[in-house]
């Protein structure tokens, strides 16, 4: 079961957080606002009232912080304090992956500055529903729902595909997964000499051959999905 710390439960963060704990996770909200902590109290795993911007009391009040996955810093109405709980949070070692939102340019330019590594997200343009999504399937890097529980999603090449025929593959006969394309670096040399990456769309066709780094995109049903990429 994955872990996640949210800090910052306005109406992002609360939705993200009861969107996640509906999906199976286990959820720990935090806020400097007792009214907004009292709120999700009995809609997620647990949510304090913390000033996130002390590593002390980030470790007596949030004491999951090593095990968890993912950080997510959801602060929308004060830029400065989202810059500031960010930075505490990078400078604890042991935090395996901060997921911050920005609210303009500015703001992520800031938060790149601090490090290049921490991921992005405008709530404004990616809705809750879709990172939701996008956590919940471990190496999927892009999720879309179309209609009922039909997603399509951009996912990494699972290892145990690597140097597989398409039709030797298991995506439709074990998982009724359809591969629409193929995403793969191929490494050319510019006028300069240099080697640079490009990324190419292929199309599947039955003999075209898997590879380590490939990303596919893939269409099915959520669960059929889901299963595909926890197995």
């Amino acid at each position: 079961m994955n872990k996640y710390i949210i800090v910052g439960l306005g109406n992002f963060g609360s939705s993200l957080a009861i969107k996640l704990t509906n999906a199976g996770s286990e959820v720990y909200g935090a806020d400097t606002s007792d009214k907004k902590v009292e709120a999700l109290k009995d809609k997620i795993t647990s949510s304090v009232k913390l000033d996130c911007t002390d590593v002390n009391a980030i470790k007596a009040g949030l004491p999951v912080w090593k095990d968890a996955d993912c950080v997510i810093i959801a602060i929308g109405e004060d830029i400065g304090q989202s810059i500031l709980v960010t930075a505490t949070f990078h400078q604890m070692d042991d935090t395996k992956r901060l997921i911050c939102r920005a609210i303009n340019d500015t703001h992520q330019r800031v938060l790149e500055a601090i490090d290049s590594n921490i991921e992005i997200v405008h709530p404004e343009e990616e809705s809750a529903e879709r990172l939701t999504d996008r956590l919940s399937l471990a190496g999927a890097q892009e999720v879309y729902s179309l209609f009922d529980q039909h997603k399509v999603a951009e996912v990494d090449l699972p290892k145990r595909y690597f140097g597989t025929l398409i039709k030797d593959s298991d995506f439709r006969s074990k998982y009724h997964l359809n591969i629409l394309s193929i995403l793969r670096f191929e490494e050319r040399t510019n006028w300069r000499g240099k080697i640079i990456k490009e990324r190419k769309i292929m199309d599947p066709r039955a003999d075209t051959l898997l590879l380590a780094g490939d990303s596919v995109v893939v269409f099915g049903l959520s669960k059929n999905l889901k299963a595909f990429v926890e197995d």
